[in-house]
């Protein structure tokens, strides 16, 4: 993966999303469709397919630009459900809402299920394995010629809580997480259909969240779209612990996660997936228009770039915008 895609120096990397995929001018909102028993903030609120599809729906109504459809629970602890399962809540969904128009995604380790999804209407392979989980996901997405999601993973969720050990966990997600995006694209993936997912929360604890977010752009130096998925983790619930160290529950989360969505699209991250789309929604836009500000603001010949380049000349030579000494 090339980690210069010739973008302007100090400004943020990875907006620009994957081939195939429609171009938006900000960061994307990619809404959440559990069609699951037992995920961890929304577990059997969408179980019923025609349930799942109005919720999709309503997702998409509330500003989500794409909606990705997963039919087993990656929380931690969680055992797998068979392929036959996972077939029988996605693909229905998946066909339903892409007739209706939407973007659709799949969330999903395996190849079958990637396969008809696609077969449905999914347009992106959302694999929280990066292709490891099941060796057919990398051959079946590249024949497919889809976008593929790699996300950061150490293992299934039944035991990932033990394999979040790291002596630096920026350089050693950055490693692992490059080794994937060769994988994919070795398999036959074209580069520029991979986007990258740190996988916040898988084989993470928070501390390990917190330092990856803080990190964003060099994350983003891989050379491929960034996906941030915060939404309602537990590494949200511990920062807003209250003083006895409650945490709140997932659902009582959302703000935190608009928080880091504004964060993220700020740092430059392609999409952000959340279960509460709205807030989200609008804190890509806000962030969207300070970042045109400052574009605006930089441009050679706008009365704020010649003010910042005085202000630049007036440090170089010890003097204020002024005239004066500099304090």
């Amino acid at each position: 993966m090339s980690t210069s895609q010739g973008r302007p120096p100090g400004r943020p990397q990875g907006r620009s999303g994957p081939a195939g995929l429609p171009r938006w001018d900000r960061c994307a909102v990619m809404g959440v469709v559990n069609v699951t028993p037992d995920s961890f903030s929304d577990g059997g609120q969408w179980f019923d397919p025609e349930l799942a599809v109005k919720h999709g729906l309503d997702l998409v109504a509330q500003g989500a630009d794409l909606v990705d459809v997963g039919g087993e629970s990656t929380r931690p602890g969680a055992a797998r459900v068979d392929a036959a399962e996972e077939l029988r809540r996605v693909v229905p969904v998946v066909r339903e809402l892409a007739a209706a128009g939407v973007l659709v995604s799949v969330d999903t380790m395996r190849a079958a299920v990637a396969e008809q999804a696609v077969a449905a209407g999914a347009r992106l392979v959302n694999d929280v394995s990066g292709g490891q989980a099941d060796p057919a996901m990398v051959p079946v997405v590249a024949a497919a010629g889809v976008p593929f999601v790699v996300m950061h993973w150490r293992g299934q969720s039944i035991d990932m809580n033990n394999r979040a050990v790291y002596t630096d966990v920026l350089a050693e997600v950055v490693a692992e997480l490059r080794a994937s995006l060769d994988r994919a694209v070795a398999g036959g993936i074209a580069p520029e259909r991979i986007v990258a997912d740190p996988g916040l929360g898988f084989a993470k604890n928070a501390d390990h969240d917190l330092a990856l977010l803080a990190h964003l752009r060099d994350l983003a130096a891989l050379g491929a779209p960034l996906l941030v998925a915060a939404s309602r983790k537990r590494f949200l619930g511990r920062v807003l612990a209250d003083a006895t160290g409650a945490v709140p529950p997932a659902r009582e989360r959302d703000a935190a996660t608009a928080a880091v969505t504004a964060i993220a699209a700020r740092e430059g991250a392609w999409a952000v997936r959340v279960h509460e789309v709205r807030a989200s929604a609008d804190a890509v836009r806000v962030a969207h228009a300070i970042q045109q500000a400052a574009d605006q603001a930089a441009e050679p010949g706008t009365e704020a770039a010649a003010d910042q380049a005085s202000g630049q000349a007036g440090k170089a030579t010890g003097q204020g915008p002024a005239g004066g000494v500099s304090a």
